[in-house]
């Protein structure tokens, strides 16, 4: 009987602990303190709320612009898409803290602070892998990698993307760009009314063809 009540007090110590561990910690303590760090250097942002975080706020702006109607030649598509960085930019400044649930986000909207994180070559800045299965799709090439693998990978492949190099791919490019463009104009010529155009599409379309064209001399069209 002794011992039962000892395996049961344990476990209910160890449930207390996992308990105080996950709520107290996790979406109390270490939330407000993160928030607290930051803010003393200066970054702001909407403020954390238990266990949603900014979530909430989120979905209440997406699905008020989720309303708005853009105007045929307006391309001010952020209070569709990203309403919420819009609102906050506006209130927090360039970079500011933000929360998917008790998970810390950092917005970067300050060009130099980009050009810092991206050009980075101490690993201050990790690529952060969430899931393991997009890893496995797509390789853990230039885009995923990090340290000495990046560095190995970054050498075979700046020789092809040389800036002297890009620039003598600049008229292609053009000549691929014009040609789309060609071919919207001529479809609009030929109706009345509007059109609609599937611009993913053609623009998935229009970068394999600048690949083709640059790389192997041939169309998208004719290597397809």
């Amino acid at each position: 009987m002794a011992l039962a009540w000892m395996v049961a007090a344990a476990v209910a110590a160890a449930v207390a602990s996992w308990v105080f561990n996950a709520v107290v910690v996790s979406l109390v303590w270490r939330p407000r303190a993160v928030a607290r760090r930051l803010r003393a250097q200066g970054v702001g942002g909407p403020g954390y709320r238990f266990f949603s975080g900014n979530v909430g706020e989120i979905r209440r702006l997406r699905a008020e612009g989720a309303a708005v109607v853009l105007d045929v030649s307006s391309h001010d598509f952020l209070p569709i898409v990203q309403p919420q960085f819009l609102k906050w930019i506006a209130l927090y400044g360039r970079t500011f803290l933000f929360w998917f649930g008790a998970q810390p986000n950092i917005c970067l909207a300050d060009v130099n602070m980009v050009r810092q994180v991206l050009s980075d070559r101490i690993g201050m800045y990790p690529k952060d892998l969430i899931n393991p299965h997009f890893v496995r799709f797509v390789g853990k090439g230039l885009l995923l990698t990090d340290g000495d693998e990046w560095k190995r990978h970054h050498k075979v492949v700046h020789r092809a993307f040389d800036m002297d190099k890009l620039k003598m791919m600049i008229v292609t490019m053009s000549d691929r760009v014009e040609s789309m463009m060609s071919k919207w104009e001529l479809e609009l010529a030929t109706r009345e009314d509007i059109i609609e155009i599937e611009l993913s599409q053609q623009f998935e379309e229009l970068a394999v063809d600048v690949i083709s064209h640059t790389a192997f001399g041939s169309s998208y069209k004719e290597g397809k």
